[in-house]
């Protein structure tokens, strides 16, 4: 009876993280130092943070919250617009060559934060990706998220839209927090880098 009992825990657990769940979010609290970032981070991922209470899905093609749902870069673009930002181009490519041309962006060879390549991450950098979705584009970026700095236990966190990114475990489908994780070697996604947001979090 015992391991039946475990058998089915187990894949109580397993359908849990398989299937994804509406966002999760946090409060400016649960971030390490929070108080002590610049006036001008803390103005943005409060407004980030507060998108995560508004039960937002994933919705490819959106960049405005009254359809429902944000895909990734409609996601920064509608937060940096709210902050009067409105250079900041609409796709993800197109935002990662912004911060790469007007702002101060630090390309990334690793697989571990323990490299010297994150020594300049600070809160409030955008982050971007390639190869998580196939795509035709010069430049292949497909996915851009906002980096919020770190929860109590020192975990990486930041901020975006995602299709089945984890949170503590979770896979979320939706506006929401996410842990921050490297892919693995091998895999076909590739995190690029990250950089200040060009007039907004760039000296």
């Amino acid at each position: 009876m015992k391991i039946i009992t475990i058998i089915i825990l187990f894949f109580l657990n397993l359908a849990a993280y398989a299937a994804p769940t509406t966002p999760a979010y946090i409060s400016e609290k649960d971030i390490q130092g929070f108080d002590n970032y610049p006036k001008q981070v803390q103005q943005l991922i409060n407004q980030a943070l507060s998108l995560t209470k508004r039960k937002l899905t994933y919705t490819y093609g959106s960049a405005d919250p009254r359809h429902g749902g944000m895909d990734c870069s409609g996601t920064i673009y509608y937060l940096l617009n709210k902050l009067n930002q409105k250079e900041v181009p609409r796709q993800s490519d197109e935002i990662y060559v912004w911060a790469l041309q007007e702002g101060n962006f630090h390309e990334v060879n690793a697989h571990t934060f323990s490299s010297k390549d994150f020594t300049n991450l600070k809160p409030g950098d955008l982050l971007f990706w390639s190869g998580t979705y196939p795509v035709k584009r010069t430049i292949p970026i497909t996915h851009v998220m906002l980096y919020l700095g770190k929860n109590s236990d020192g975990k990486l966190l930041m901020f975006g839209s995602s299709n089945g990114r984890t949170y503590k475990g979770r896979r979320i489908w939706g506006v929401s927090v996410f842990d921050f994780n490297l892919p693995r070697e091998g895999s076909k996604s590739r995190f690029i880098g990250y950089g200040c947001i060009p007039k907004v979090t760039c000296k």
